[in-house]
């Protein structure tokens, strides 16, 4: 689809009309910073617990693994492969939720930085028309 046609579709879809027996595409997703920064707090702490508690069991998984292998028992490679497993699985949850908390304190901050903007420019806008 070139960018003329994409242009066109959604123009169509910002010009439909705001029928209320239906969704309705008019409203708008509305957020408050301080739920942005509660989610992220939340997030942070999440990330704490998890990288506090995620590898609880580590050492005693890799102890039981090394004894049962050397007992020739294969549950012991099977084992290993399930601490292998679940480390990579934790790092990226801990990846995952430290973006979502990083992301979030930025949005937070991005938005602020652009609400002090706005209205820096509305009232300069707004004191220069008495000296005009």
């Amino acid at each position: 689809m070139s960018f003329e046609e994409e242009w066109g579709a959604a123009m169509r879809l910002n010009g439909l009309p705001n029928d209320p027996g239906r969704w309705s595409p008019g409203v708008d997703l509305s957020v408050k910073q301080d739920h942005l920064g509660a989610i992220g707090h939340a997030a942070y702490e999440l990330h704490g617990r998890l990288a506090k508690d995620g590898n609880h069991a580590r050492m005693d998984s890799y102890e039981a693994a090394t004894a049962l292998s050397g007992h020739a028992f294969r549950t012991g490679s099977a084992l290993t492969t399930v601490q292998e497993t679940w480390g990579f699985q934790l790092r990226t949850l801990l990846h995952a939720v430290a973006h979502i908390s990083n992301h979030l304190d930025y949005s937070v901050a991005s938005h602020a930085k652009d609400d002090a903007e706005v209205s820096a420019s509305l009232s300069v806008s707004k004191i220069s028309e008495y000296f005009t």
